[in-house]
């Protein structure tokens, strides 16, 4: 069916959508369309940026399943007991009211780019004169052994915020006194380098306080991991003798899980564990694949606007994208979709386009006000998304130091939540 304002209406009263601005109507309409796909940091920026910056020239519509959206990034401290989960959730409501952005809770199932329409679950179709794909990610099947979504309740992910992040954090809660915890860590590339081992050090911080006898043990298919000098000097520092990370040279990528044993076997060795987090290889989220939009795992970009190498009128933002040197973090997919949006509102509008220009910072907390970052800024070329330049905090550095960059990253989390939700 066609998405109009009357069945949006009857739907909206029906409490399956958050009604706004008037909905797409029917091909001729006097408006360009932007379709929406993911109400993340890649999604949620570009959605708003195009609404406020156009100033109603466009209709932009954003399909988001989730009414409230938890952030992945941040989701460690609450597993650290630094925030509590109620402070990792926004609302959609500002988008709809103080920015006429259409919101559709609504799940995206399919994706005719020769009739530039979204189908969703409930049956609308949706017109697009651009399309922006900002899914996140997906797993890879098979990629642990013994693993598979099914199993995600017993052994979590916790690599999608919300419901994932709090049973992970209450296993690690419930784990006896002298308990093990295991992580199996992803392969490259993945959301958020540093993630895991800030995860590391979150859980040991909480065991230290509660559970000082237990162990951590991390399965890394890597040699190495981001910032590993920064969290290693940390975990000696503050959590010595917990932690034991195995790297790929030592059989950390010779992994299986039983998540009804409550086992990890490395290199053949069998351990039982009070606590499992599995984080397996990752690829774009599934309406990627489905927009045929994909080479192997991941959507290949152009780096001046995000626009598919498969389809200029498609653009794929953040941890779904291939795009060059820039990892895969909240931060990347605000800084893209800002560029995104530009581009997009330049095509449609035929206002000025700014050159494209990136950054990143990623923000790790390795125990109380001990934060380190790591950074970079990037320019589109040609090939890719490419470094200029970057940054990295240094080992010993002064408690002060450490402090002012555990403040900077708070401040970072409400600009960015800013930034998405207005």
């Amino acid at each position: 069916m066609t998405f109009n304002r009357r069945h949006f209406i009857g739907t909206a009263i029906a409490g399956t959508a958050l009604l706004s601005a008037p909905m797409v109507r029917a091909d001729g309409h006097a408006k360009p369309r932007v379709v929406v796909i993911g109400g993340g940091a890649g999604g949620a920026t570009a959605a708003r940026y195009i609404a406020k910056d156009s100033a109603g020239a466009i209709d932009v519509t954003l399909v988001e399943p989730q009414r409230r959206y938890y952030t992945c990034f941040f989701s460690n401290l609450y597993l650290g007991g630094f925030r509590e989960m109620e402070s990792l959730g926004h609302s959609y409501d500002k988008l709809a009211t103080d920015y006429g952005i259409n919101v559709l809770h609504d799940l995206a199932m399919g994706i005719d780019r020769d009739a530039k329409t979204v189908t969703t679950a409930q049956g609308y179709v949706l017109p697009y004169d651009r399309l922006i794909l900002s899914p996140g990610i997906d797993f890879v099947d098979g990629a642990v052994d013994g693993w598979d979504v099914s199993a995600q309740s017993v052994m979590p992910h916790a690599y999608k915020g919300g419901t994932q992040t709090q049973i992970l954090k209450a296993q690690v809660d419930a784990m006896p006194q002298g308990g093990t915890f295991a992580m199996v860590a992803p392969p490259n590339p993945y959301r958020c380098p540093p993630g895991p081992y800030e995860r590391v050090s979150m859980i040991a911080h909480q065991l230290r306080a509660n559970n000082p006898t237990a162990k951590i043990l991390i399965a890394d298919p890597k040699e190495r991991f981001s910032k590993q000098g920064l969290f290693q000097e940390g975990w000696d520092n503050n959590y010595d003798g917990m932690i034991t990370w195995i790297g790929s040279e030592d059989g950390g990528g010779d992994v299986s899980v039983d998540p009804n044993a409550m086992s990890i076997t490395i290199a053949g060795e069998v351990t039982q564990v009070d606590a499992c987090n599995v984080i397996p290889a990752m690829q774009a989220g599934k309406i990627a694949h489905i927009a045929g939009v994909t080479e192997g795992n991941w959507a290949p970009v152009n780096a001046t606007d995000l626009s598919s190498k498969m389809d200029p009128n498609v653009h794929v933002l953040g941890d779904a994208c291939a795009q060059g040197d820039m990892p895969k973090s909240g931060f990347s997919a605000n800084s893209q979709a800002k560029v995104c949006a530009n581009a997009v509102r330049g095509a449609l509008t035929d206002s000025r386009v700014f050159p494209a220009r990136f950054a990143n910072t990623c923000w790790s907390l390795i125990d109380t006000n001990n934060g380190v970052k790591v950074g970079a800024t990037y320019e589109a070329t040609d090939e890719k998304i490419a470094r200029v330049d970057g940054f990295i905090s240094e080992t010993g550095e002064a408690p002060e130091v450490r402090e002012a960059t555990y403040e900077e990253s708070l401040g970072w989390y409400e600009g960015i939540s800013a930034d998405m939700f207005g």
